[in-house]
Formats: C-alpha cells, sequence, structure tokens
C-alpha cells in the first residue's frame, strides 16, 4: 500500500464522500459527551484533510495524522488554499507520538481498518488513551463484519470516467474478517491512458473485540452506532461508529 499515485485522485474518487455527515458526527458527539470545554483534537488518518480542513473552518483546533507523505502534501496544499492553519504529521497511528491532554481523537473512514494486525489496533488504542487528556473523546468508525465477509466477498466495482477510470476487485485474505482490495486505474494522459496499480488490506474485529480493547486501553464505551444514525447496529449494518472516553 502506497498511496503514491493514489493520493492525486483521493479527492476525486472520494467527492460523493459523507464528509458532512463526519463532521455532524463529530459535533453531536462532542455536544452530548464532551466534560471539557476545549476543541483540540487530532485526525488520525486523515488522508488529504478534507474533514480535518472543514472543522478547522469551523473553529475547531486540529492536527493530522497520516502515514502517506503523499497523502499529507495534498492536505498542505489544501490546508493553505482554504487559508487554515492546520499542523500535517507523517505518523504510523500504531506509534502516535507528540499529542498530549487533547480534548479528542478521531479516526475515520475505516482507516482503523487498515490495521491487519491486532496487536497494531490494541497499540493504536493506548498511543490514542496517552495523547488524551482525562476524559478526552475518542471517536471512530470500521466496516462491520458484515460488510467484509458478506458485501466485499469477492466484489467487483468499476467507474468510466473522462479522465480517470478505475476497477476495483476485493478479494478475502487468510484472516477473518479481512479482504484485499486490487485497484486498477486508468488516468487520462493526453490521447492516452496510463495505467496504474495499488494493492490495499484491510481487517475488522467483532464489536465486542473492541469494545474488549478499548477498556483494556482505559476507555469507557459511550456508544455504538450504526450507519450514520443514533441507531445501535444491526447484522446488515455496514459501517459501525464508536464513541469512547478516556477514563
Amino acid at each position: 500500500m502506497t498511496y503514491a499515485r493514489f493520493a492525486d485522485w483521493y479527492d476525486a474518487l472520494m467527492a460523493e464522500a459523507p464528509y458532512d455527515a463526519w463532521q455532524s458526527f463529530v459535533e453531536r458527539v462532542f455536544a452530548r459527551y464532551a466534560k471539557r470545554p476545549g476543541r483540540r483534537v487530532v485526525d488520525i488518518g486523515c488522508g488529504t484533510g478534507e474533514l480535518a480542513i472543514r472543522l478547522a473552518k469551523a473553529g475547531w483546533q486540529v492536527s493530522g495524522v497520516d502515514l502517506s507523505e503523499h497523502m499529507l502534501a495534498v492536505a498542505q496544499a489544501k490546508a493553505e488554499a482554504a487559508g487554515v492553519n492546520v499542523p500535517f504529521f507523517e505518523q504510523n497511528m500504531a506509534e502516535l507520538d507528540g499529542f498530549s491532554d487533547l480534548d479528542g481523537a478521531f479516526l475515520f473512514c475505516d482507516a482503523l481498518n487498515y490495521l491487519t494486525d491486532e496487536e497494531d489496533v490494541k497499540r493504536t488504542f493506548a498511543a490514542v488513551s496517552r495523547a488524551l487528556g482525562p476524559e478526552g473523546l475518542l471517536l471512530f468508525d470500521v466496516h462491520s463484519v458484515y460488510k467484509m465477509d458478506v458485501l466485499f466477498r469477492n466484489a467487483v466495482f468499476a467507474d468510466q470516467g473522462d479522465d480517470l477510470s478505475y476497477i476495483w476487485t476485493c478479494h478475502p485474505l487468510d484472516w477473518p474478517h479481512s479482504v484485499g482490495h486490487e485497484l486498477t486505474f486508468f488516468a487520462r494522459r493526453g490521447d492516452l491512458y496510463e495505467r496504474y496499480d495499488e494493492w490495499h488490506e484491510q481487517r475488522t474485529f467483532e464489536r465486542a473485540v473492541y469494545e474488549r480493547w478499548l477498556d483494556s486501553a482505559g476507555f469507557e464505551v459511550l456508544e455504538v452506532t450504526a450507519d450514520f444514525t443514533d441507531a445501535p447496529p444491526t447484522e446488515t449494518s455496514e459501517r459501525w461508529f464508536f464513541v469512547a472516553r478516556r477514563r
């Protein structure tokens, strides 16, 4: 997984992504659960910085963290163009460092699913716990087991555009509740199309497993909902949303 060329196309591919819904979720959760008056947060797995920049425009003090220098380069350019100050840092989320006494942290757009080793998920929760102040909030979403095992299983997606087309094929991996995403892009360069290939791996875990790991990292789980609603997950929910507070 390199994101080298993928970063150039990420915003175009995510043009229909529910950023408004993610921002509304953050604002609703903080209004409901925050016991601290501040809004100093970190967006972990921030990608090209879209959500971080939106929150910065709304008055939040936001930093962004991502493993991909290519994504962060796009994010920095977007923040400067938007006239907001969002510091971006190239870090592995499982080795989050340099933050303290934060009011909140979040990992959205299935960023946590890119950790296929359960120890890395535990390390990420522990690192976030260290970065938060007392009663700081952790918000994240992940693919549900149903989505990984059923909807993604051997699925093929495709889109044809004038300047960019792609074929996205999903392959089951050896780990439980995991999938490999084989991505082939055709990008227009003058009168020709150039082909680029990327391989991404994702894994999810049972809801109770996430809750157990959060507890071990010093968090109290406040709510688990699904698919941008206030309703609890069902057997066919596609995306789980967790809200936890550092004890």
